[in-house]
């Protein structure tokens, strides 16, 4: 088998896919308010300067060690130890989110048609634990890889963990997110990719990336695999 055999080929089409990879937040659950609230709580405790929303929302989907530096660059262990251990003190004790509207709608139609789907995220394996249950779709997926499990989006690790544990190729596998580290971590893994705008990244950044598709809702994804003719391989 050749490289070209094994990556995903967008001139081609889709057409057979074993393997839909989900963002979690900003995809699947609509968790901006959340996650840019624990992080301004967390610069308060430390006593830093403020920063506006749109600075703290644009690291949604990077490991939490990677959004600190990108926050506050240069700081030594012990402070990335302090403000990972306020966030998640303000992350745990605040309200949850909420799924987006359909999506477990979506998640199941992919499931009867017979795809296997995964989720790769910038949470933590607690954080992503914790959501899976209070949610209840923990069963829904095959494999998840967690940003404190491998290396952080843009990094391919996350996705080639999950292909490699259910044996699927890259260019039978898609990964769906609302971010540029999300597009760029499945270019960097050779799949393919779908965007959303319902998260942080505009629609313009998100077409910079080349998707197959770029949806306003996760629950447009079945229509648009219909009319596509995306298939389980």
């Amino acid at each position: 088998m050749t490289d070209a055999d094994r990556y995903f080929d967008p001139g081609a089409g889709p057409g057979e896919v074993r393997l839909i990879v989900f963002d979690w937040d900003g995809t699947l659950m609509d968790s901006e308010a959340q996650i840019v609230a624990c992080l301004h709580a967390a610069i308060e405790d430390l006593g830093l300067q403020p920063m506006d929303d749109a600075v703290a929302s644009n690291v949604i989907g990077l490991g939490l060690r990677e959004a600190i530096d990108t926050l506050v660059p240069g700081r030594d262990a012990s402070f990335h130890q302090a403000f990972v251990a306020h966030y998640r003190r303000h992350w745990f004790a605040s309200d949850g989110s909420s799924l987006f509207d359909g999506v477990r709608e979506t998640l199941a139609i992919c499931r009867q048609q017979g795809f296997l789907l995964g989720v790769a995220t910038g949470k933590s394996r607690r954080g992503l634990d914790k959501v899976l249950d209070e949610t209840g779709l923990t069963d829904y997926f095959s494999a998840t890889r967690c940003a404190d499990e491998a290396p952080s989006k843009p990094h391919p690790q996350m996705l080639h963990d999950v292909m490699d544990q259910l044996d699927v190729l890259p260019r039978q596998t898609i990964m769906v997110g609302d971010t540029e580290y999300d597009m760029e971590m499945a270019t960097n893994a050779g799949t393919g990719k779908v965007a959303v705008t319902s998260g942080v990244h505009s629609e313009t950044r998100l077409n910079r990336h080349a998707p197959l598709v770029c949806l306003e809702r996760i629950s447009d994804m079945p229509a648009w695999m219909s009319d596509n003719d995306i298939i389980p391989g």
